[in-house]
């Protein structure tokens, strides 16, 4: 039996079919495969070309998985991280701002579901919701079920 390492674009695609990746992330999966330098900058170029690698998938594909879970600064820093355009993570996390309040409500539905009904439980739904990445004014509003 002869085992066959995979090439640097074999395992870029390997990473690419199960979920969206930017470029910067491959750079960093990848990078300890490269046999020799500018190896991985031509596999990564080669990808982009095909656009089996682009940033507004990447952002779209981010929003669809985590939206409803998470505040947008939790998805803001998700984004960061993965080593996306500036631009394109203040865009995202701008359209994210609209509908902060109502996806707060909904994780905090299923999550407690009822009005806190004494200090320690205020304290423990505010941070549950600060730990989602919810902005401050979203979690007052929410835990004390004001609307607006």
């Amino acid at each position: 039996m002869v085992t066959q390492t995979l090439s640097l674009t074999g395992r870029a695609l390997r990473l690419l079919s199960t979920r969206e990746h930017s470029r910067a992330e491959l750079e960093r999966k990848l990078g300890r495969f490269e046999e020799e330098a500018g190896q991985l900058a031509k596999v990564l170029d080669a990808l982009a070309a095909k656009d089996f690698i682009n940033e507004e998938r990447v952002v779209e594909s981010v929003l669809h998985r985590r939206a409803a879970k998470l505040g947008a600064s939790r998805i803001r820093q998700e984004l960061q991280s993965k080593g996306l355009a500036p631009e394109a993570v203040a865009q995202a996390i701008d359209e994210l701002r609209g509908s902060e309040l109502e996806r707060a409500r909904e994780v905090w539905r299923k999550k407690f579901g009822q009005a806190p009904v004494d200090a320690a439980q205020r304290g423990k739904q505010m941070r549950f919701l600060a730990a989602r990445g919810f902005g401050g004014e979203t979690i007052h509003k929410v835990v004390s079920g004001g609307d607006d």
